[in-house]
Protein backbone atom coordinates (compact mmCIF):
# COMPACT_ATOMS: atom_id res chain seq x y z
CA UNK A 1 0.00 0.00 0.00
CA UNK A 2 1.30 3.50 -0.83
CA UNK A 3 -0.24 6.91 -0.33
CA UNK A 4 0.39 8.97 -4.01
CA UNK A 5 0.74 12.80 -3.57
CA UNK A 6 -0.23 13.64 -6.88
CA UNK A 7 -0.25 17.24 -8.32
CA UNK A 8 -3.64 17.37 -10.58
CA UNK A 9 -2.43 20.43 -11.98
CA UNK A 10 -3.49 24.33 -12.18
CA UNK A 11 -7.37 23.63 -12.97
CA UNK A 12 -7.71 21.86 -16.34
CA UNK A 13 -8.72 18.15 -16.18
CA UNK A 14 -6.25 17.63 -19.34
CA UNK A 15 -3.06 19.20 -17.47
CA UNK A 16 -2.42 16.37 -15.07
CA UNK A 17 0.28 14.59 -16.24
CA UNK A 18 0.31 10.89 -17.55
CA UNK A 19 1.81 8.93 -14.57
CA UNK A 20 -0.74 11.28 -12.35
CA UNK A 21 -3.71 9.77 -14.63
CA UNK A 22 -2.53 6.11 -14.10
CA UNK A 23 -2.07 6.58 -10.21
CA UNK A 24 -5.60 7.68 -10.15
CA UNK A 25 -7.16 5.11 -12.25
CA UNK A 26 -5.63 2.05 -10.30
CA UNK A 27 -6.29 3.69 -6.75
CA UNK A 28 -9.19 2.42 -4.82
CA UNK A 29 -9.14 5.45 -2.40
CA UNK A 30 -8.92 8.94 -3.43
CA UNK A 31 -8.70 12.12 -1.58
CA UNK A 32 -8.85 15.79 -3.27
CA UNK A 33 -9.35 19.08 -2.30
CA UNK A 34 -12.38 19.34 -3.63
CA UNK A 35 -12.84 23.49 -3.97
CA UNK A 36 -9.42 23.08 -6.52
CA UNK A 37 -9.39 20.00 -7.81
CA UNK A 38 -11.45 19.86 -11.31
CA UNK A 39 -14.47 17.06 -10.73
CA UNK A 40 -13.89 15.39 -14.29
CA UNK A 41 -10.59 13.70 -13.29
CA UNK A 42 -12.59 12.01 -10.59
CA UNK A 43 -14.65 10.20 -13.77
CA UNK A 44 -10.95 8.19 -13.81
CA UNK A 45 -10.99 6.79 -10.79
CA UNK A 46 -12.00 2.97 -10.32
CA UNK A 47 -15.42 2.14 -10.15
CA UNK A 48 -17.05 1.66 -6.52
CA UNK A 49 -13.90 3.94 -5.36
CA UNK A 50 -14.21 6.04 -1.81
CA UNK A 51 -13.99 9.55 -2.90
CA UNK A 52 -13.16 11.79 -0.13
CA UNK A 53 -13.27 15.49 -0.70
CA UNK A 54 -10.43 17.00 1.90
CA UNK A 55 -11.85 20.46 1.36
CA UNK A 56 -13.78 20.91 5.07
CA UNK A 57 -11.51 18.56 6.79
CA UNK A 58 -8.49 18.79 9.52
CA UNK A 59 -5.07 17.40 9.28
CA UNK A 60 -5.95 14.82 12.09
CA UNK A 61 -8.65 13.47 10.05
CA UNK A 62 -6.73 13.75 6.35
CA UNK A 63 -4.18 11.59 7.63
CA UNK A 64 -7.02 9.29 9.64
CA UNK A 65 -8.38 8.06 6.16
CA UNK A 66 -5.03 7.52 4.76
CA UNK A 67 -4.10 5.34 8.06
CA UNK A 68 -7.49 3.10 7.47
CA UNK A 69 -6.40 2.79 3.51
CA UNK A 70 -3.26 1.31 4.87
CA UNK A 71 -4.62 -1.26 7.44
CA UNK A 72 -6.78 -2.30 4.66
CA UNK A 73 -3.71 -2.60 2.24
CA UNK A 74 -5.19 -0.10 -0.21
CA UNK A 75 -3.55 2.66 -2.35
CA UNK A 76 -4.72 6.15 -2.04
CA UNK A 77 -4.49 8.80 -4.69
CA UNK A 78 -3.57 12.36 -2.64
CA UNK A 79 -4.89 14.75 -5.15
CA UNK A 80 -3.15 18.27 -4.99
CA UNK A 81 -3.90 21.20 -7.45
CA UNK A 82 -0.83 22.10 -9.16
CA UNK A 83 2.84 20.58 -7.85
CA UNK A 84 2.97 18.93 -4.49
CA UNK A 85 6.36 21.36 -4.35
CA UNK A 86 4.87 24.29 -3.90
CA UNK A 87 2.63 25.90 -1.31
CA UNK A 88 0.22 22.35 -1.01
CA UNK A 89 0.94 21.46 2.56
CA UNK A 90 2.14 18.36 1.98
CA UNK A 91 4.80 18.23 4.18
CA UNK A 92 2.88 17.93 7.22
CA UNK A 93 0.99 15.45 5.73
CA UNK A 94 4.52 13.62 4.77
CA UNK A 95 5.69 13.95 8.39
CA UNK A 96 2.47 12.32 9.82
CA UNK A 97 2.92 9.18 7.46
CA UNK A 98 6.73 8.45 8.54
CA UNK A 99 5.91 8.29 12.22
CA UNK A 100 2.87 5.94 11.29
CA UNK A 101 5.20 4.10 8.64
CA UNK A 102 2.82 4.51 6.01
CA UNK A 103 4.83 5.21 2.31
CA UNK A 104 4.50 7.41 0.09
CA UNK A 105 5.60 9.11 -3.31
CA UNK A 106 5.14 11.98 -5.19
CA UNK A 107 3.95 12.50 -8.20
CA UNK A 108 4.97 15.71 -10.09
CA UNK A 109 2.00 18.32 -11.46
CA UNK A 110 1.59 21.43 -13.52
CA UNK A 111 2.13 24.46 -10.96
CA UNK A 112 0.25 27.26 -11.20
CA UNK A 113 2.64 29.80 -12.22
CA UNK A 114 3.52 27.96 -14.85
CA UNK A 115 0.01 27.82 -16.25
CA UNK A 116 0.02 31.21 -16.01
CA UNK A 117 3.01 32.09 -17.85
CA UNK A 118 1.92 29.60 -20.62
CA UNK A 119 -1.64 31.76 -20.99
CA UNK A 120 0.72 34.97 -20.97
CA UNK A 121 2.69 33.59 -23.66
CA UNK A 122 5.52 34.48 -21.44
CA UNK A 123 9.18 32.98 -20.35
CA UNK A 124 9.44 33.80 -17.12
CA UNK A 125 13.79 33.53 -17.73
CA UNK A 126 14.20 35.56 -20.45
CA UNK A 127 18.21 36.42 -21.28
CA UNK A 128 19.99 39.69 -20.23
CA UNK A 129 16.29 40.34 -18.17
CA UNK A 130 15.75 38.30 -15.63
CA UNK A 131 17.58 34.75 -14.70
CA UNK A 132 15.81 34.63 -11.31
CA UNK A 133 12.47 33.57 -10.33
CA UNK A 134 11.37 34.30 -6.57
CA UNK A 135 8.12 32.24 -5.74
CA UNK A 136 6.06 33.85 -2.47
CA UNK A 137 3.43 34.97 -1.03
CA UNK A 138 2.19 37.19 1.93
CA UNK A 139 0.95 36.43 5.31
CA UNK A 140 -2.70 37.66 5.39
CA UNK A 141 -4.87 34.55 6.91
CA UNK A 142 -2.17 32.17 6.76
CA UNK A 143 0.99 30.90 8.16
CA UNK A 144 3.00 33.68 8.92
CA UNK A 145 6.43 34.50 6.62
CA UNK A 146 9.54 33.46 7.81
CA UNK A 147 11.70 36.37 8.92
CA UNK A 148 13.67 37.81 5.96
CA UNK A 149 11.18 36.65 3.67
CA UNK A 150 8.91 39.72 3.39
CA UNK A 151 8.08 41.33 0.16
CA UNK A 152 10.28 44.60 0.56
CA UNK A 153 13.08 42.15 1.20
CA UNK A 154 12.45 39.74 -1.53
CA UNK A 155 12.31 42.48 -3.89
CA UNK A 156 15.27 44.09 -3.58
CA UNK A 157 16.90 41.94 -6.45
CA UNK A 158 13.90 43.20 -8.91
CA UNK A 159 14.35 39.80 -9.62
CA UNK A 160 10.82 38.03 -11.41
CA UNK A 161 8.64 37.48 -8.89
CA UNK A 162 5.65 35.31 -8.94
CA UNK A 163 3.33 35.84 -5.72
CA UNK A 164 0.37 33.05 -4.82
CA UNK A 165 -2.55 33.32 -2.28
CA UNK A 166 -1.73 37.12 -2.50
CA UNK A 167 -4.47 38.84 -4.33
CA UNK A 168 -6.47 39.48 -1.76
CA UNK A 169 -4.00 41.94 -0.37
CA UNK A 170 -3.03 43.27 -4.03
CA UNK A 171 -2.95 46.83 -2.82
CA UNK A 172 -0.74 46.19 -0.11
CA UNK A 173 1.29 43.82 -2.07
CA UNK A 174 1.73 47.04 -4.66
CA UNK A 175 3.01 49.28 -1.71
CA UNK A 176 5.70 46.66 -0.77
CA UNK A 177 6.81 46.23 -4.29
CA UNK A 178 6.71 50.03 -5.60
CA UNK A 179 9.95 50.97 -3.91
CA UNK A 180 11.91 48.16 -5.80
CA UNK A 181 10.25 47.75 -8.81
CA UNK A 182 9.06 51.17 -9.84
CA UNK A 183 5.04 51.92 -10.66
CA UNK A 184 6.28 51.68 -14.17
CA UNK A 185 6.84 48.02 -14.00
CA UNK A 186 4.96 45.23 -15.81
CA UNK A 187 2.89 42.83 -13.76
CA UNK A 188 0.30 40.42 -14.65
CA UNK A 189 -2.90 38.89 -12.95
CA UNK A 190 -4.06 35.48 -13.93
CA UNK A 191 -7.03 33.82 -12.37
CA UNK A 192 -8.13 30.51 -12.49
CA UNK A 193 -5.30 29.46 -15.18
CA UNK A 194 -5.87 27.44 -17.66
CA UNK A 195 -9.31 27.13 -16.95
CA UNK A 196 -12.39 27.71 -19.01
CA UNK A 197 -12.99 31.01 -16.77
CA UNK A 198 -9.27 32.43 -16.99
CA UNK A 199 -8.96 35.55 -16.81
CA UNK A 200 -5.94 37.47 -17.11
CA UNK A 201 -5.20 41.21 -16.53
CA UNK A 202 -2.05 43.20 -17.93
CA UNK A 203 -0.65 46.32 -16.16
CA UNK A 204 1.86 47.97 -14.26
CA UNK A 205 1.85 48.34 -10.56
CA UNK A 206 0.71 51.51 -11.05
CA UNK A 207 -2.58 50.65 -12.26
CA UNK A 208 -2.72 46.51 -11.73
CA UNK A 209 -4.75 47.05 -8.16
CA UNK A 210 -7.40 48.96 -9.61
CA UNK A 211 -7.80 46.82 -12.22
CA UNK A 212 -8.17 43.29 -9.70
CA UNK A 213 -10.64 45.63 -8.24
CA UNK A 214 -12.73 45.80 -10.95
CA UNK A 215 -12.91 42.65 -12.35
CA UNK A 216 -13.42 41.12 -8.71
CA UNK A 217 -11.04 38.52 -8.51
CA UNK A 218 -10.17 38.00 -4.57
CA UNK A 219 -8.50 34.20 -5.02
CA UNK A 220 -7.30 31.55 -7.32
CA UNK A 221 -4.98 33.94 -8.70
CA UNK A 222 -0.78 34.46 -9.15
CA UNK A 223 0.36 37.66 -9.18
CA UNK A 224 3.57 38.27 -12.12
CA UNK A 225 5.56 40.73 -11.27
CA UNK A 226 9.09 41.92 -13.58
CA UNK A 227 10.72 43.24 -16.69
CA UNK A 228 10.19 40.02 -18.83
CA UNK A 229 6.59 40.40 -19.25
CA UNK A 230 7.57 43.55 -21.48
CA UNK A 231 10.90 42.48 -22.80
CA UNK A 232 11.28 42.51 -26.38
CA UNK A 233 14.92 43.68 -27.12
CA UNK A 234 17.10 40.86 -24.96
CA UNK A 235 20.13 38.91 -26.90
CA UNK A 236 19.49 35.51 -27.85
CA UNK A 237 20.20 32.58 -25.63
CA UNK A 238 23.59 31.10 -25.92
CA UNK A 239 21.57 27.55 -25.70
CA UNK A 240 21.71 27.84 -29.75
CA UNK A 241 23.73 30.04 -30.63
CA UNK A 242 26.28 29.13 -33.25
CA UNK A 243 29.41 29.93 -31.64
CA UNK A 244 28.41 27.60 -28.85
CA UNK A 245 30.70 24.74 -28.93
CA UNK A 246 28.82 21.37 -29.76
CA UNK A 247 30.72 17.55 -29.40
Amino acid sequence: MTVHFVGAGPGAADLITLRGLRVLESSPVCLYAGSLVPRELLDSCPEGARLVDTADLTLDEIVAEMAAAHDAGLDVARLHSGDPSVFSAVAEQMRRLEVLDIPYVVVPGVPAFAAAAASLGRELTVPGVGQTVILTRTSARATPMPEGEDLGTLSASTATMVLHLAVQRIEEVVAELLPSYGAGCPVAVVARASRDDEVILRGTLADIADQVRQAGIRRTAVIVVGRVLAASEFPDSHLYSPGRRRS
